[in-house]
């Protein structure tokens, strides 16, 4: 999606050569026109899937999968990342590492909001290590949904997530895949 490696070179800030910043565009800030031109590609990419449900982690995640949700007219589910008070006592739980928090968290789905009738889309913002989309997936099985793919905008191919979903057989489309970040500069695979 050559408006999305536009707005990343635009407004990405490399951290580190593994670490690339893009608060202006999905962390921190939105931009509503290219997530809901995200949204529309994923949903495009997916629509003959039967796609009942868009899931995501909160909270990057959310904005692209609710543009994507939007599109193919069925309800978002994101998993929590903190327990509330109103959480039901045997909600699905996986504890998952982050790698950009550098810290462990709970992600938690309510069973009243995914089952063995769906037909589940998982939608995220950044794949890296692929801590918090394995424990998805693994939540997705617990509850008896069908996993139908996973649409994640920015693939850092030089860290293993993506590559570990794939081998699982699961369908992973990215909208932009960053080989490198080496020497302060954004080198996109084809």
């Amino acid at each position: 999606m050559e408006l999305l490696k536009q707005k990343i070179i635009e407004q990405g800030v490399i951290v580190s050569d593994q670490v690339l910043k893009l608060d202006g565009l999905l962390n921190h800030q939105v931009d509503p026109q290219l997530t809901m031109e995200m949204g529309k590609e994923f949903a495009k990419r997916f629509r003959d899937q039967g796609v009942t449900r868009v899931i995501t982690v909160e909270s990057s995640g959310i904005a692209v999968a609710f543009a994507t949700a939007y599109e193919l007219g069925v309800p978002l589910v994101f998993a929590r990342r903190k327990k509330t008070l109103l959480a039901e006592p045997d909600m699905l739980c996986e504890r998952v590492p982050s790698f950009t928090k550098g810290i462990v968290t709970d992600i938690l789905v309510s069973r009243d909001f995914l089952g063995e009738n769906d037909r589940v889309l998982f939608i995220d913002d950044i794949i890296a290590n692929g801590d918090a989309a394995r424990g998805l997936i693994r939540i997705i099985e617990r509850s008896g949904a069908e996993l139908v793919g996973a649409g994640i905008v920015i693939e850092k191919c030089f860290q293993p997530g993506a590559q570990a979903i794939r081998e699982q057989g699961i369908r992973l489309e990215t909208l932009a895949r960053i080989a490198s970040l080496e020497g302060g500069q954004i080198r996109f695979a084809n």
